[in-house]
């Protein structure tokens, strides 16, 4: 019988720790995915940062660096520029990148670091029990906005890629999501796009992944894809922000 699925194996094969119905393990997938096709899986170095993917070292099967929590993209500086050869990234979240970490991010981004960035959008704090984060949806409600975020007390929820996408020195910023299978395989392509950025020397890549978190809020896994897919989208266009990465043809395969 001729196999047409495996684990990718830039994946290690042990159980993860992710809750029912969380999109963390599809992203990681997506990023094994992309490490084997490039074939550049034993040059990878992989930036774990803080919060639900913090135990990210122990799914990616290439070396892996922990970071304190929003720092990554500082210890991926530092890596990347005593190892220019190697290829590095980080797995981040919101509460993690666009919180104590949004200082980090946006320098990083402005220097033109040769880094790839896998930005997991769930618009909350997963891994210390719900709290709002800069992503937070107006009206959503978590631990710390029972009633649902408002403008007055919280202001608005921060578009990380827009943001990034004003600044000189990215080269490749786009948003997707994880809501069904289509978008998925989109996912895919825009991360090993990233990646060639980097493979050309492009300089900073991007891409932010627009996630679920059933347990936090309070869903089944169905509901939160529908969710994600009714209220995160239309707040957080999919698409590409920025593209001065890789000319047609120039693809690393």
């Amino acid at each position: 019988m001729k196999r047409i699925c495996q684990r990718p194996e830039s994946l290690t094969d042990v159980q993860m720790h992710y809750c029912p119905g969380c999109t963390h393990g599809i992203i990681h997938r997506l990023v094994a995915e992309a490490l084997d096709e490039l074939g550049i899986r034993e040059d990878a170095i992989g930036i774990a940062s803080v919060g639900c993917s913090v135990f990210a070292y122990n799914y990616f099967n290439c070396d892996m660096q922990q970071a304190a929590h929003g720092r990554a993209p500082a210890v991926a500086t530092g890596i990347k520029r005593v190892l220019p050869d190697r290829v590095v990234f980080t797995y981040q979240g919101d509460g993690d990148l666009a919180s104590i970490g949004v200082a980090e991010i946006v320098h990083a981004a402005a220097r033109g670091e040769s880094i790839t960035v896998i930005f997991v959008n769930n618009a909350i704090y997963g891994m210390t029990s719900g709290q709002m984060a800069p992503t937070t949806l107006l009206g959503q409600k978590t631990t710390t906005t029972p009633r649902g975020r408002t403008v007055q007390d919280n202001g608005y929820p921060i578009r990380m890629s827009e943001l990034l996408a004003t600044l000189d020195g990215t080269a490749y910023i786009e948003r997707v999501s994880t809501h069904d299978p289509r978008h998925v395989l989109q996912a895919g392509r825009a991360i090993k796009k990233a990646f060639a950025a980097q493979l050309h020397g492009k300089g900073f890549a991007l891409v932010e992944v627009l996630s679920t978190c059933s347990v936090n809020w309070g869903m089944s896994p169905q509901e939160a894809l529908d969710w994600l897919r009714d209220n995160m989208v239309p707040y957080y266009p999919l698409g590409v922000y920025k593209d001065a990465s890789v000319k047609e043809g120039e693809a690393h395969d």
